[in-house]
């Protein structure tokens, strides 16, 4: 029991890490978009209130959450090899 504990500790933190990672990886990524669609289409009104409204609407976008699937699938493939092995 106490292997399962430490098992769940260190595989919730590294996939936190992960998580982290994925995330400002991928707001790097589309806030980069928005600053080179700005710079190379539009041109007028105030430049960081366009980025700001494109971070909003990523936030509230399904990529951001299928980043979520970090913890997800790690945790359903384990669930699934112990009851495999144990009950199978």
């Amino acid at each position: 029991m106490l292997a399962l504990a430490r098992l769940l500790i260190i595989g919730f933190v590294v996939l936190t890490v992960i998580y982290l990672s994925l995330s400002l990886y991928s707001r790097s990524v589309r806030r980069g978009k928005l600053e080179r669609e700005w710079d190379e289409e539009i041109h007028t009104g105030d430049r960081d209130a366009f980025i700001e409204e494109g971070m909003r609407a990523y936030d509230g976008s399904l990529r951001k959450k299928l980043i979520l699937g970090v913890y997800v699938l790690p945790l359903v493939t384990v669930t699934i090899i112990i009851y495999l092995t144990n009950f199978h």
